[in-house]
Parts: structure tokens; sequence; C-alpha cells
């Protein structure tokens, strides 16, 4: 299940693009269905079949001129894991990497949603 979502940045390219920030309970959890409505001129975003999952933002004109055009809404989704992604504490030296560097995985995905209006 997702313990937490926050809509970190609404653009508008072609179509509307909002970029998500979601936080799952653990590594092996897969229950993400994002649903997307606009009420009013807040753009709501919200897992399915959870109702404390959901997270908002308020559109400007121009954003609402766009979604009411196209009638959907491009996501990028950045998926994290509570104590997965912090700070890695122990650097294991690699010297084809760089300079002590090391990254973790952070597994992501776009997709197209339908908007209700």
């Amino acid at each position: 299940m997702v313990k937490e979502m926050e809509i970190t940045k609404v653009s508008i390219r072609d179509r509307l693009i909002a970029d998500l920030k979601v936080i799952m309970n653990n590594p092996r959890d897969y229950d993400f269905s994002p649903r997307a409505e606009i009420n009013g001129t807040t753009l709501f975003i919200k897992n399915e079949g959870d109702e404390v999952s959901t997270t908002s933002f308020e559109l400007d004109s121009e954003m609402m001129q766009t979604a009411e055009r196209d009638r959907m809404v491009e996501l990028r989704v950045k998926f994290n894991v509570q104590g997965m992604h912090g700070v890695l504490l122990n650097r294991t030296p690699n010297s084809r990497d760089g300079p002590k560097s090391k990254k973790l995985a952070q597994p992501s995905w776009k997709t197209i949603l339908p908007l209700d209006l």
C-alpha cells in the first residue's frame, strides 16, 4: 500500500504534466493504481481503493485550459520506500564510477491518465 504521496511539480509542455513522489510501505508492495480528477481548479491524484492516499495541487488558468482541452494528464512517478533511500554512510571505493560515489536505485515510470472533470 501507499504510505504517502506528494505532487512535487505541475507543468505544461504539449499537455499537462504532473511529477509525483510516492512512498511505499515495503519494497515488495506493488499496489499502486493512480486516478486523476479535477474538482474546481484543484487537481487530485489518489490511489484506487485507498481514500487516505490523496494529494492535490491548485492549477492556474493556463493549466486548466490545457487540462480541459486534452482531458488527460501525464504522470511522472518516482517511487521510494521509507528507510531504504536515505543517506549512504559506508562508501565502497570503485575507481570506475568516479570519486567514491554510489547511487541508490530509484524506480520511476511515466503514464498518461484520463481526467475526470
